[in-house]
This record gives structure tokens, C-alpha cells and sequence, in this order.
């Protein structure tokens, strides 16, 4: 009988006679992570330089050495609790695969809520459009893809942030679309819009939140906005409608317990048709309003 062979990085006192597909799976020690089977099938197929799909449909199939290695390395730091999107470099956001870094947040699926609202709002007639706060340039790049009409600019504080929105910019091959670095709206002098979004900071400082899951991993300049979450926000809200075109739209994202707020913001500016909409979890997770400036 053939002996068997520990596998470093799944259960202790595990054995298998070959590190295969099914047994790396089936045996991925992920305990705390919310989603463990789905980490280790991302991580696996990064390893082996295949999409999902195949490990479905090869699970008898043995990992190299230099794959194996790769795995478990992966699979260490996601049990450090680092982001699977950090891991591997990459997080797909609407239809595209966006490469991503630890100096910018993570794309997630509620902020896709900004992309439809503005596609609904707004014609594919040509429009000056502006995110605020790009980050990898996820919102800026998703509206370019669907309105190939709409000149649309990115901006972020951070010039790392930047110049990564740039490379997923040259790899989508998308030139609608460019990216300033600037504070909000420092850049923008003389500049209106027809169309303003951002998914700025917005997490209280003192949110419990901050020490937990993946959020322990991104920057905290792209997600606390002061004692009540809402400082740039305001600062958004403010500076607005010197950058919108008469009827022009702003759209924010804020979190679950902040609609009403934001709300007010809006409307106290001059704001009109002020109204908040919901995620795919039925929070207000966006609120917007439009400016008319007669």
C-alpha cells in the first residue's frame, strides 16, 4: 500500500497519497472566513492559472509543486484574514475584472447601485460625467464600458490610486474615460458635469466595523469621514453645484443607517427630487438629487 503525504496548510493530521483538486478543497482549513469554499476555489484556480470552472471539471487532477506552494502561501494570508481580492490582485466589479491594491478599497457589489442608478437616470446621449474618489476607477470605468458617448473623469487623493485606475484603464482599452489626481474637486476648477457619483469615506470613527473582516486590511482614509461618518460627504454636498450643469444629478453612496441624513444634506443645498435607493440587502445604501440652477 502506498503511504500517504501531509499536506502543509489544510486540517492537522490530514493525508492524502496526491494533493489533488477535490482533497485541496475538500479539506481548506478557513475557519474564519464567511465564505471559506468559495476563498479556497478563488485561490486555487489562481494557483493553477485556470478559471473556476475547471476544478469542477478536472478534480482529480494533482498540483505541481510550484502550484502547491503557491496555494498554501495563499491560503495562509487569507487565513491572516487578508482580502481574497488583495491576495490575488484582482476583484471583478459590474462586467469587468479590475486589477486592485491594498491603497484602494475594494470594489463590492452595493456600489454597482451607483452604476444602474446613473444609467437609469440619464440618457446615451454624449454627458460629462465625474467620480469622486475612483480609487481602481471601478464606478468611472463601468459607466465608460456602457456609454462609450460620455467623456468621464476619475479622481482620487491618492496618486497611487490613480495610477492603478490608469493601468485598468489601458488594459480595458477604454478611451472615454480619464483620471486627475485631486482632492474632490481641487482639480476641477471651471469644470461642470452632468453627472457627479461618488462612494466616498463614510464609516464613524469609532465603528466596531473598522476591526473586523476585510475592512481590517483597507485603507481607513477611504472609509472614516469623521465622528458621524458624513465629513466628506458634506464636503461633496457643499461643493456640488458649482460643478453641475443646470438639472445635473449627484449621487452618493452612504451607509445603511445614513439615507435620512444625506437626505437632509441635499435638500438644504438646494437639492431637488431628493430621494434615497435601496441594495440588493433593502438598505438605502445611495441617495441623490438633482440641481437646477434657475
Amino acid at each position: 500500500m502506498q503511504s500517504g503525504k501531509y499536506v502543509p496548510g489544510l486540517h492537522p493530521g490530514y493525508e492524502r497519497n496526491m494533493a489533488t483538486i477535490e482533497s485541496l478543497l475538500d479539506t481548506a482549513d478557513l475557519p474564519d472566513s464567511p465564505t471559506p469554499r468559495l476563498d479556497a476555489e478563488l485561490l486555487l484556480a489562481a494557483a493553477l492559472g485556470k478559471p473556476r470552472s475547471y476544478l469542477r471539471t478536472w478534480p482529480e487532477r494533482e498540483l505541481e509543486a510550484e502550484q502547491l506552494a503557491q496555494y498554501q502561501a495563499s491560503l495562509a494570508r487569507r487565513r491572516n484574514g487578508e482580502p481574497v481580492a488583495y491576495i490575488l490582485g484582482r476583484q471583478g466589479f459590474w462586467s469587468l475584472d479590475l486589477e486592485v491594491a491594498p491603497h484602494t478599497l475594494i470594489p463590492r457589489p452595493d456600489t454597482e447601485l451607483l452604476v444602474e442608478t446613473a444609467l437609469e437616470l440619464l440618457p446615451a446621449a454624449p454627458l460629462a460625467a465625474l467620480d469622486l474618489g475612483t480609487g481602481s476607477g471601478a464606478i468611472a470605468l463601468a459607466l465608460a464600458s456602457e456609454r462609450p458617448a460620455w467623456q468621464v473623469t476619475g479622481v482620487d487623493r491618492v496618486e497611487d490610486a490613480v495610477a492603478l485606475a490608469e493601468r485598468n484603464r489601458q488594459r480595458l482599452k477604454l478611451g472615454n474615460v480619464g483620471f486627475l489626481h485631486g482632492h474632490w474637486f481641487s482639480a476641477l476648477a471651471g469644470q461642470r458635469y452632468g453627472l457627479i457619483l461618488s462612494n466616498p469615506p463614510y464609516i464613524r470613527a469609532d465603528d466596531h466595523h473598522l476591526d473586523e473582516g476585510d475592512v481590517r486590511f483597507e485603507p481607513s482614509s477611504a472609509l472614516v469621514a469623521g465622528r458621524d461618518g458624513l465629513d466628506d460627504i458634506r464636503a461633496i454636498i457643499q461643493a456640488a453645484p458649482q460643478h453641475l450643469l443646470d438639472a445635473g444629478w449627484l449621487l452618493l453612496e452612504h451607509g445603511f443607517d445614513q439615507a435620512e441624513a444625506v437626505r437632509a444634506l441635499l435638500a438644504d443645498v438646494g437639492f431637488t427630487d431628493v430621494h434615497s435607493r435601496r441594495d440588493l440587502g433593502g438598505h438605502e445604501r445611495i441617495s441623490l438629487g438633482r440641481f437646477d440652477r434657475e
